[in-house]
C-alpha cells in the first residue's frame, strides 16, 4: 500500500487547493476571532478581575464593528473560494504521511534491528490524548484558549517527557513491591540549596547496577549490561534509554554522611549546560539553578519521574558511589515527587499516576487535533523524537460521508518505528454537531523488527473517537461494531503472511482514543457490555459497570483547569492522588441522585471518575507462541492547563516463549 505523503495527487490541484483556502482563511480567521470575544475562559476572567467593570465592555464595543465590518467585506472572497475548495475535495487523500528527513536524527531502521537482539521478547509504550485543538472559538466552550500556542507546548511537552532517561527501582524484598515516597526522595538531589540528610526507608540503601548512555533527543543509544542470571532476571535489551537503580537491605535504610555530601555536591557543582533536545534552549546546572513549582511538564525541565520506575526484581548488590553520582548528573536534578503504592498486589503490572508521558514512547494516537494550523504547530514538535507522523486525517465536503464535513477526523499518530499501511474510514452515522466533523478511525500497520529468518515482526494498531453526544448509545454501539469490522478487513488486506508460510509475525493489536463512554455510568450500558470487550482486553476494566479501584476517570472538570491546585502537571498529579481531589475536580459518572456540580461534592460516587480514553489490546491473531502482557499503565498528568482530558499509557511486553541464551 502506498503512504500518501501529500493531499493531492499532483502539484496543480496543491496549488489550486492553496489558494482558494487563502480566499477562504480571512472570513474564517474573523469570525473565529469576532466569537472568541465573546467566550472569555476562567483564566482570562481571573486575569481581569483587577480591571475596572467596564474596561473589558469597551473593549468588545470597539473591536466588534470592526471585525464585523472586515468579516463583511471578507464574505465575497470566502464565497469564491469555497466554490473553488468543495469540489477538490473530492480528489483530497485521507491523510497526509510524513517521515523526518534528517537522518541524523532518523532511528527508525535502527529499532528494528533490536528485536533480533532481544532474543525472549521486546516492550512497546503506547499513549493516547485528546488534546482539544479545535478552532479557537470552539475551544473555549471547553475553557481552553490559543490554540496555536496550546499546541506548540503540547507537542513539547510530550517530547519532553517521552525523551527522558528511564529509571529503573529494582527492590531487594520479596513482599515490598511498591516505592514510598520517602524512599523515592531520598534517591533524587535535593533542590535549591537544601543539604539536609534524606533517609531512605528502613532496610533499603541504593546502587547502581548500570549507568545511562543514551541522549535525551530520543535517538536509542542505551545499552543493557547484564548480570549474573542465575541471581535475577535480566533486564530487557529493547528498553532502550535505561537507567537502573538497585536497591536492597543494607545499613537499616540510612545514607551516611559521606553519601549525603556527595550527592548534594553532585546536585550543585557548577558544570557546563547540556542540551536537552536538538533545537532546544539549554538548562544550567549552576547552585543558583532553581526548579520553579510545575517545571515538571515544561521543556525545560531535566526532572525524571516516578513513571520510569517500571520494574521491580529482588536482588542485592554493592554500592558504587561514583557510578550513583554520575548516574544523578546524567539524569539532571530529579525532582522530588511521590510514588503511588501498589495497594492491590494481585495485579500483575504497575500502574500510577504520572506527572510525565512515559520514557521511550514509541507509538501515541491523539484524538481532536481539528485544526489545521495547529496540527502543522505540533507535527513539528513531535518530529524531534517520533520519525514518522500521520496527521490531517479526514475528509471534507460531501466526500464519502452522508453529510457536509467542515473540519477532519482530528486524529494524528506518531510512531518511531516504521509505517507499512495505513487507512482511514468516516463513520456515517454522526449526529448533531458531531456530523460536521469526519469522526472516523485511523488503521495502521508498523513494522518493529525482524526475526533472524527475515520475517517481518509487525504491528497493528487503531486510533479513534466516538460520537461525543450524551446519550447517543446507539450510535457509539454501531460505531464500534463499523470499528471491528473495518479493522478485521484491514488485517485481511495487509497481510502477506499464510498459514503456511508466514511472511510476518504480528506481534500487538492495540486499539486507542477517546470513545466517550465510561464503565461506571448507568446510561452507558449498551457500551459497556460490547462485544468489543470480549476481543480486547482493557486494563482498567474488571467487568461491564465496574473498573478496577487504582482506574481514575481521565475527563477533567473543565471550569477547575486554572485552579492554582491543578494548573500544574506536579499539583494535579498530587490533586488526583487523592480520594477528595479527584471528586473535586474529575467530571463523574452521571446520577439522578446527585447533582451535576462538581465542585464540594462530598457523596459517596461509583468509580473514581468517567475514564472515556481507553487503551485496549489483544491476544486474538497474534503470532501463535508469543504472549502479550501489561507491564505498566499510566494515568499522566504533564499535560495539565493545555487540554480538558488526562492523557493514559499502556506499556505492554511481547515475549517470545525462548529462553535468553
Amino acid at each position: 500500500m502506498v503512504l500518501y505523503t501529500s493531499p493531492f495527487p499532483n502539484s496543480f490541484l496543491s496549488v489550486l487547493h492553496s489558494f482558494s483556502w487563502g480566499l477562504i482563511f480571512p472570513c474564517y480567521w474573523l469570525a473565529d476571532r469576532l466569537v472568541a470575544s465573546f467566550v472569555p475562559t476562567t483564566y482570562e476572567k481571573r486575569q481581569r478581575a483587577d480591571d475596572p467593570c467596564y474596561f473589558h465592555a469597551l473593549c468588545i464595543i470597539i473591536t466588534t464593528p470592526i471585525y464585523l465590518a472586515l468579516l463583511v467585506a471578507s464574505l465575497p472572497f470566502a464565497l469564491i473560494g469555497f466554490l473553488l475548495w468543495s469540489p477538490l475535495q473530492s480528489a483530497r487523500r485521507p491523510y497526509i504521511y510524513s517521515r523526518l528527513e534528517d537522518k541524523n536524527h532518523a532511528n527508525g531502521a535502527t529499532l528494528l534491528t533490536e528485536w533480533k537482539a532481544a532474543g525472549s521478547g521486546k516492550s512497546f509504550c503506547f499513549g493516547s490524548a485528546n488534546v482539544c485543538l479545535l478552532p479557537d472559538s470552539l475551544a473555549r466552550f471547553n475553557n481552553v484558549f490559543n490554540t496555536q500556542a496550546r499546541a506548540k507546548e503540547i507537542g513539547r511537552r510530550i517530547r519532553n517527557g517521552a525523551s527522558r532517561p528511564q529509571i529503573k527501582i529494582y527492590i531487594d524484598s520479596p513482599t515490598n513491591t511498591s516505592i514510598s515516597a520517602a524512599s523515592f526522595s531520598s534517591l533524587v538531589s535535593p533542590q535549591g540549596g537544601d543539604s539536609t540528610n534524606h533517609t531512605f526507608n528502613p532496610g533499603m540503601k541504593r546502587t547502581t547496577s548500570m549507568e545511562y548512555k543514551g541522549d535525551n533527543s530520543g535517538s536509542n543509544n542505551g545499552e543493557d549490561t547484564r548480570e549474573d542470571k542465575g541471581r535475577t532476571r535480566e533486564p530487557n535489551e529493547g528498553e532502550e534509554n535505561s537507567c537502573i537503580v538497585r536497591i536492597n537491605g543494607e545499613d537499616n535504610g540510612h545514607m551516611s554522611d559521606t553519601e549525603t555530601d556527595a550527592v548534594n555536591g553532585q546536585a550543585h557543582a557548577s558544570s557546563p549546560a547540556e542540551p536537552l533536545l536538538e533545537g532546544d534552549t539549554e538548562v544550567s546546572k549552576t547552585p543558583n539553578h532553581k526548579q520553579k513549582e510545575g517545571d515538571s511538564g515544561s521543556l525545560d525541565s531535566c526532572s525524571a519521574s516516578r513513571e520510569s520506575l517500571v520494574k521491580v526484581r529482588v536482588g542485592d548488590g554493592t554500592v558504587d558511589q561514583s557510578t550513583v553520582n554520575k548516574l544523578l548528573y546524567k539524569a539532571s536534578i530529579m525532582k522530588k515527587t511521590s510514588v503511588r503504592k501498589k495497594k492491590h498486589t494481585d495485579e500483575t503490572f504497575d500502574h500510577e499516576i504520572s506527572a510525565f508521558f512515559p520514557a521511550n514512547l514509541d507509538f501515541l494516537c491523539l484524538q481532536e487535533v481539528f485544526d489545521k494550523r495547529a496540527a502543522e504547530k505540533l507535527k513539528e514538535q513531535l518530529h524531534h523524537y517520533f520519525e514518522y507522523i500521520v496527521y490531517d486525517v479526514g475528509v471534507y465536503s460531501c466526500r464519502s460521508c452522508c453529510s457536509f464535513k467542515f473540519v477532519n477526523s482530528g486524529l494524528l499518530f506518531a510512531s518511531r518505528y516504521p509505517v507499512m499501511d495505513a487507512a482511514y474510514h468516516c463513520y456515517p452515522n454522526g449526529r448533531g454537531t458531531d456530523s460536521l466533523a469526519s469522526k472516523g478511525a485511523l488503521f495502521l500497520k508498523v513494522q518493529v523488527g525482524s526475526t533472524p529468518q527475515d520475517q517481518r515482526i509487525v504491528g497493528y494498531i487503531s486510533c479513534t473517537h466516538l460520537q461525543a453526544i450524551a446519550g447517543d448509545t446507539t450510535v457509539r454501539c454501531e460505531q464500534l461494531d463499523m470499528l471491528q469490522d473495518w479493522l478485521s478487513e484491514f488485517r485481511k488486506s495487509t497481510s502477506s503472511s499464510s498459514t503456511a508460510n508466514p511472511e510476518e509475525l504480528v506481534a500487538f493489536d492495540v486499539i486507542c482514543g477517546d470513545l466517550n463512554f465510561d464503565n461506571c455510568s448507568s446510561e452507558d450500558k449498551l457500551e459497556q457490555q460490547h462485544s468489543l470487550f470480549t476481543h480486547y482486553k482493557d486494563p482498567c476494566r474488571i467487568g461491564p459497570g465496574e473498573d478496577k479501584p487504582w482506574a481514575i476517570g481521565t475527563l477533567l472538570d473543565p471550569e477547575g483547569l486554572y485552579d492554582e491546585q491543578v494548573c500544574t502537571p506536579d499539583n494535579l498529579q498530587k490533586v488526583l492522588e487523592s480520594e477528595e481531589g479527584r471528586k473535586g475536580y474529575l467530571v463523574y459518572p452521571t446520577s439522578k441522585n446527585h447533582s451535576s456540580s462538581q465542585k464540594g461534592r462530598k457523596a459517596s460516587l461509583k468509580g473514581n471518575g468517567r475514564r472515556i480514553d481507553y487503551m485496549l489490546y489483544t491476544e486474538e491473531g497474534l503470532y501463535l507462541e508469543w504472549k502479550v502482557e501489561v507491564e505498566e499503565f499510566s494515568f499522566i498528568t504533564q499535560l495539565a492547563g493545555l487540554t480538558d482530558h488526562l492523557p493514559v499509557a499502556m506499556r505492554l511486553m511481547v515475549s517470545t516463549g525462548e529462553d535468553d541464551p
